[in-house]
């Protein structure tokens, strides 16, 4: 009996047990739901010699930065697919294996190449999607329009498939198609509620177009029915934090980072960690709100667990924030230095944005608002470049934003607010303009 994952390919192997734990793995890992390894376990179990489960067990390693394991389990499938695998199964574990080994270039050419061929592999489809995704993190500065072509140029072949919808729905939104985007998004939710990562892209568009209050309702509909150990629940609750910001309730935004976000009670992969603790804890400092020095010491001392070194540019910049923050100098310098090293070398796709960032960085922990504008000015069109979302980018916006207004450049700050007001009404953006009215 041949058996098929979900969007009707062939799996190389005999054991229905295996064949159904795979399809029940992959869904849950395109949902960001919790029992993903274990049932891509059982999947292994059931044959060990099916490469597929492993590659999709290396995927899921590689979210939580567990990087031995997951090349670990890149080199079984590579060995397994070789002996027993279809063309399409080999071509899956490779562009997978590319990815999880930090090869990007070779993964986005070898996704499209496999995609061409077999567009409705979605778990290859699924690499340069989403805000870490091969795209976000290729330091291209179309990554937004580039991943919205993507799924446009592959959308037949899925239809009215609950993943797709959301993805699809997402890059729109990020494309600057939020009414769109959120239809379309809300479509695919309400095919599989039990998807995080289509509460997510609500969330997204919600945060896009104002709708802060129907945000914070979706969470608290929608939350209790999400395991707090998976992929994304904090990150859910960060956003929930940010709604709370754009009400100015930091009580609420410091409540929901002890709880779900603070280094003793995260559940979530590393860089979500640092990304959201750093992020969160900076846009509260910046609005004027009193951050306890405690919460940035612990944070800054567990983020240098996480992320010791220089490597990936949406890191870099959060673990300036911590840098700049806690007033390390000597850790700031020592990073921007290997990022400069980095960009001379030709080694830095992200480009000379990355280091500009820090510095401004440093500038505005310092108090020194005018130089944070002189290197903030000419890289915020380049920020996208560090991957990541929109409402994660908006963060280096919102530090020019306050400079301009600390330095006393009122005429500036208006046109930002105006600019920002054209494209996204919010509540934050009312109270700062009164502030400098």
């Amino acid at each position: 009996m041949a058996f098929e994952d979900r969007y009707g390919l062939p799996l190389s192997t005999a054991t229905d047990q295996a064949a159904s734990a795979y399809r029940g793995g992959v869904d849950l890992m395109l949902a960001g739901w919790t029992g993903t390894a274990e049932t891509l376990e059982h999947a292994i179990a059931a044959d060990p010699d099916f490469a597929l489960p492993h590659i999709a067990r290396a995927r899921v390693h590689a979210f939580y930065q567990q990087g031995d394991l997951a090349r670990q389990k890149a080199s079984t499938a590579r060995e397994l697919v070789a002996k027993r695998g279809s063309e399409r199964e080999r071509s899956h574990v490779e562009t997978l294996a590319l990815a999880i080994e930090g090869r990007l270039p070779e993964a986005i050419a070898a996704m499209r190449q496999h995609i061409e061929a077999w567009p409705r592999d979605a778990v290859v489809l699924s690499l340069p999607l989403g805000a870490f995704g091969l795209f976000a993190f290729s330091g291209m500065a179309d990554h937004d329009r580039a991943r919205h072509e993507l799924c446009e140029t592959v959308a037949h072949h899925y239809g009215e498939d609950w993943w797709f919808l959301t993805m699809s729905g997402w890059a729109m939104t990020e494309n600057g198609d939020v009414a769109r985007g959120r239809g379309i998004t809300e479509r695919g939710f309400n095919l599989r509620r039990a998807n995080a990562h289509a509460a997510h892209a609500v969330l997204h568009a919600m945060f896009e177009d104002g709708s802060i209050d129907d945000a914070d309702r979706l969470v608290d509909e929608w939350l209790p029915t999400y395991d707090r150990a998976g992929l994304l629940h904090g990150h859910i609750l960060w956003h929930q934090a940010l709604g709370a910001l754009e009400h100015g309730n930091a009580a609420r935004a410091l409540a929901i980072y002890a709880d779900v976000l603070q280094p003793g009670a995260t559940q979530a992969p590393p860089l979500n960690v640092i990304t959201d603790g750093a992020s969160l804890l900076w846009r509260l400092s910046a609005y004027g709100y009193a951050v306890p020095k405690a919460l940035w010491v612990e944070a800054d001392a567990n983020a240098q667990k996480l992320f010791p070194k220089s490597g990936l540019p949406f890191a870099d910049v959060h673990m300036a924030l911590f840098a700049a923050a806690t007033q390390n100098q000597d850790a700031l310098a020592a990073r921007v230095a290997v990022i400069e090293q980095r960009l001379a070398e030709g080694k830095l796709p992200a480009g000379p944005v990355v280091p500009a960032i820090c510095r401004a960085l440093a500038a505005f922990a310092n108090g020194n608002y005018a130089a944070c504008v002189r290197e903030l000015a000419p890289a915020l069109a380049d920020v996208v470049r560090i991957g990541g979302s929109h409402a994660q980018r908006e963060l280096i916006e919102d530090t020019y934003l306050v400079a301009l207004m600390r330095s006393g450049e009122l005429p500036r700050a208006r046109k930002l607010l105006d600019a920002r007001l054209h494209r996204r009404p919010s509540l934050r953006d009312t109270r700062w303009q009164a502030a400098i009215a």
